[in-house]
């Protein structure tokens, strides 16, 4: 019998809430979680390493251009530097797993 009273209470605290109001306060939320779920999807560190990746792919192109020239025309050119660029990144990670942390 109270759990009746207790739902009745319940129900009527909930027909005297605005509609409109829970709806903008759960836009409003959505926002928020929305933005923070961006932000951790596209970090600031994320987008850094891409830069980095682009100049480095964009180094080793002009030393290949320099070493060979018209090498660029080749066929061949895109695949090598995809290799020389795999090979740094290879050799970075080979560096960072010798270094011991305490």
């Amino acid at each position: 019998m109270f759990n009746q009273w207790k739902n009745l209470k319940l129900m009527q605290k909930l027909k005297s809430i605005d509609p409109k109001a829970l709806w903008l306060n759960f836009a409003n939320a959505q926002k928020n979680h929305r933005k923070e779920y961006i932000d951790m999807l596209a970090a600031d560190k994320e987008i850094k390493t891409l830069s980095d990746e682009r100049r480095l792919e964009a180094m080793v192109r002009e030393q290949i251009k320099m070493e060979f020239p018209n090498i660029e025309n080749s066929s061949s050119y895109e695949l090598l530097v995809d290799a020389v660029v795999h090979n740094i990144k290879k050799k970075q990670l080979q560096a960072s797993d010798d270094i011991q942390f305490e």
